[in-house]
């Protein structure tokens, strides 16, 4: 097999189309080359840039204590403002551009999962310190967990009426006066925090990233395993799910308690495939405990319980669901006890439906019709919205149970389909944020891929990012720039493919070193 003369991973744009297109699967020992250095780098000089960039474009605090009213506070303003935007959309591009060519080495089989890592933490590392990007989320957890500090019902009441300008001014202006519609658990984390870090805003968001990062590190103990089962390719599992920008800009940049959901839901999976049964449903409890979205896939994880055990058919999905809602009510009885909480927050699940963008399929459908209805006749949109919704939600309810009972022999093929329905419910609810399709796409990450799927996955990430403003306003109705986003996205998905797709680089192209087979 041909090589080149410098064995540098890290090869101009890695690998030539055909050679991509047609390389050999990774050997089942994972390469153990050099660290892609200059790949590497240049995401994280990307990421250094969103970081400065940041303290103005991003999720800046109203009285901001860093640059306040010095010399350098004009960044927040006019002028400074779109030049910092413009600084931390170029440092996105750095990050995606060089999530790309890392993508290129794995499918080439030429890095294993440790470059993948390095390289995800190294990306990450400037984030931990960074304003919030791409969403204002935290400002609302950190003023939703000093609602019991102040002995106010976060279930019933939204932050404004704490009074205290230093929490709620720096909260969107949405869930200001809107009741939280997390779990227990995540508002007693957020209680912790905000018990903490006061009215200090700063140090608020880098301790919510921090207390987060417990997801992500379960994310990182379950993926060998579900990779295992689920029959996936380690490294590309670790680029897709850890080191791609829904995870790296939006789980730990926003940051979004998502991230603690997915770790819970991808340990407990884990655990009851490895017939931990006990622990594994624990944990997913935990995770709808942080957020509700999670206990969709008790249902599925029941039939994969029940496949372990040795009686008739019945008696064992008897056995497995009888324990599954006795270690489900248990578990969460006590954490809501401990949190000192009620059930309200189910009443405030439905505050997200009041957000309307067409990435909820309902709402698009909803929305399309009415535009078209509109050109002959007056008419009111929230009728057409809603009862597009409606008929998504009994979508999704038909979908969902014949999906699960197509679970019902259990083993891997359960957790197949239990992904599709986590992917399924975030597109057919009432209200679809970007994040949300990060709930199957942990799980469906450790399945195996195909390289054009991982193309348009790659796209996908990339534009689920720039859906909204560095500052965490909605652009999906700013066509023109979404136009541009799907450009710039589909370039990056192609760009996985195939070497320089527009030429940029004249006729020089390189070969690389191919795996052999083992």
């Amino acid at each position: 097999m041909a090589t080149t003369t410098d064995p540098s991973p890290d090869v101009e744009e890695s690998l030539v189309a055909e050679k991509i297109e047609h390389a050999e699967a990774p050997a089942a020992v994972e390469p153990r080359g050099p660290l892609p250095v200059r790949t590497i780098a240049l995401g994280t000089a990307g990421s250094l840039m969103i970081l400065i960039s940041a303290f103005g474009a991003a999720g800046i605090l109203v009285s901001d204590p860093v640059l306040g009213h010095g010399p350098l506070s004009w960044i927040r303003y006019g002028h400074g403002r779109m030049l910092a935007t413009v600084v931390l959309y170029l440092g996105f591009a750095l990050v995606v551009w060089a999530w790309i060519r890392l993508g290129r080495h794995v499918l080439a089989g030429r890095v294993g999962s440790r470059p993948v890592l390095v390289a995800a933490a190294c990306w990450m590392g400037p984030l931990l310190i960074s304003p919030p990007v791409f969403t204002r989320d935290v400002f609302s957890y950190l003023a939703q967990g000093a609602l019991p500090l102040y002995g106010q019902d976060p279930y019933a009441v939204g932050p404004i009426v704490l009074g205290l300008q230093e929490l709620v001014q720096n909260v969107h202006p949405f869930w200001q006066t809107t009741p939280a519609p997390y779990g227990p658990l995540f508002i007693l984390l957020a209680k912790g925090i905000a018990a903490v870090a006061g009215t200090n805003m700063i140090l608020g968001v880098i301790l919510m990233r921090l207390a987060l990062l417990i997801g992500l590190g379960l994310l990182l103990w379950a993926l060998p395993g579900l990779v295992r089962h689920l029959g996936g390719n380690l490294p590309t599992t670790l680029w897709l799910a850890i080191a791609g920008p829904m995870t790296v800009v939006h789980l730990v940049g926003g940051p979004h308690n998502d991230l603690l959901m997915v770790g819970f839901l991808a340990a407990g999976t884990l655990c009851v495939l490895d017939r931990k049964h006990v622990v594994g449903i624990l944990l997913v409890t935990l995770g709808a405990a942080v957020k509700a979205t999670a206990a969709i896939a008790l249902p599925f994880l029941v039939w994969v319980w029940a496949g372990h055990l040795n009686s008739t058919f019945w008696k064992n999905f008897a056995r497995a669901c009888a324990a599954s809602v006795g270690i489900f009510v248990g578990a969460f009885a006590a954490t809501t006890w401990l949190a000192g909480v009620n059930l309200g927050w189910f009443k405030a699940l439905q505050a997200p439906a009041m957000i309307v963008n067409w990435l909820s399929i309902p709402t698009a459908v909803g929305e399309i019709v009415h535009t078209v209805v509109n050109v002959v006749i007056d008419a009111n949109k929230s009728w057409f919205v809603n009862t597009a919704r409606a008929i998504g939600g009994l979508l999704f309810f038909a979908i969902a149970i014949r999906q699960w009972w197509l679970s019902r022999h259990g083993g891997s093929d359960a957790v197949r389909r239990m992904a599709f329905i986590l992917f399924a419910v975030a597109v057919l609810s009432p209200a679809t944020l970007p994040w949300y399709l990060t709930w199957g796409f942990v799980i469906a990450a450790a399945l195996p891929w195909q390289r054009r799927q991982l193309a348009i996955l790659a796209s996908a990430a990339v534009f689920l990012v720039l859906t909204y403003s560095p500052a965490g306003e909605d652009l999906l109705y700013n066509w023109p720039f979404i136009a541009g986003a799907i450009a710039v996205s589909v370039l990056a998905g192609i760009s996985l493919l195939r070497n320089d797709p527009l030429g940029l680089f004249g006729e020089r192209q390189e070969l690389v070193t191919l795996p052999a087979k083992v």
